[in-house]
């Protein structure tokens, strides 16, 4: 199937599946609410793609699927994962899932790496637990997946400290952390901001290898939305905490439904325009303790009605397999036209 095709929930027990996925952050300043119910699924061998500014509910979203909150964070809704219910696991119940059946790549390799243990005990470590693998075994699988991610002198560098390593290739390892028990789910955030473009490019065709050959499902969180074009099939667009659009890759790019998603796309620079066409989004990201009523977006938004800033949208159908929050969807924020839906 090529990407961008593949249809919204394309089976019907999807591989993951959040249900009014709520993540609460209480602080001395109030409660931050930092994921707002939620509703995804994710396809066996699927590439879903996660954008939207800093601050969105990206990372936080997928660090409770995992466990990994802070120990302020309240969970609420639904996570199920081939039918376990991940939220109602506790620690020790998701070792035995975290690393085999699905495994998170962090954007900051540094933390995700211990200091105090060379490469290769890190990596054998994982092999150990989740595999079995001992001795010779596990050194050799761990050599392979150290080359498959592209890094040089594979020998060398798996006797070294994570210190001893550049950021990129650090990164890598991380990645090849990852891919060793070949999960079922792979979460990667940010996996490709310390690379250069060729080792990125590598990356990213290994991901698409996996998807391909293994049926690994992808979710892809990241700013990069050249990154977005060349792997996704699905993009899921985030703001406040709340999905405002969701819709296959290629159809999303040229057509936006939501007005947040429009702007984003205006922000970034690209080859086939001026400079000067590019428009930084207007406004602050909204206080996600103190969350503005209706639609989230609203005061920074240029075609706001009175509903939008009193009743929050819905996440629902515009067009066959795509989704968007917003009460005028499609509008044409080029022309200033509203094309779709109006309230």
């Amino acid at each position: 199937m090529e990407k961008g095709t593949r249809p919204l929930n394309a089976t019907i027990e999807p591989l993951l599946t959040l249900s009014d996925y709520t993540v609460r952050f209480t602080t001395l300043d109030g409660t931050v609410n930092a994921v707002n119910g939620l509703d995804l699924a994710v396809a066996r061998g699927e590439t879903v793609a996660v954008v939207g500014e800093s601050g969105s509910g990206k990372s936080q979203t997928f660090n409770g699927v995992f466990g990994l909150l802070a120990r302020n964070a309240e969970t609420r809704g639904a996570v199920n994962f081939e039918g376990r219910d991940l939220l109602a696991m506790s620690s020790k119940e998701l070792d035995t899932v975290r690393g085999a059946d699905m495994a998170m790549v962090f954007q900051d390799p540094m933390t995700a790496l211990n200091p105090a243990m060379k490469i290769k005990h890190q990596l054998i470590e994982t092999l150990v637990i989740h595999k079995g693998l001992k001795g010779k075994a596990a050194e050799a699988e761990a050599l392979a997946i150290m080359k498959k991610v592209g890094i040089p002198e594979a020998e060398r560098r798996i006797n070294q400290y994570p210190h001893e390593l550049s950021g990129g290739m650090r990164q890598r390892v991380v990645i090849a952390m990852a891919l060793l028990c070949r999960p079922k789910l792979i979460v990667a955030d940010e996996p490709t901001t310390a690379l250069d473009v060729t080792i990125q490019a590598q990356i990213l065709d290994l991901f698409r290898d996996l998807t391909a050959d293994a049926g690994t499902a992808l979710i892809l969180i990241t700013h990069d939305l050249g990154v977005v074009a060349g792997i996704a099939d699905r993009v899921v667009v985030m703001y406040a905490g709340r999905i405002v659009e969701e819709g296959p890759v290629d159809e999303l790019f040229a057509r936006p439904a939501a007005p947040y998603t429009a702007a984003l796309l205006r922000s970034i620079p690209r080859v086939d325009r001026d400079a000067d066409a590019v428009q930084p989004i207007g406004g602050r990201p909204p206080d996600l303790i103190n969350l503005p009523r209706g639609c989230p977006f609203n005061p920074r938004c240029g075609f706001t009605k009175d509903k939008c800033r009193s009743e929050r949208p819905p996440l629902a159908d515009v067009a066959p397999g795509r989704r968007a929050a917003c009460w005028s969807p499609f509008i044409d924020a080029a022309a200033g036209t509203a094309e779709g839906q109006h309230a």
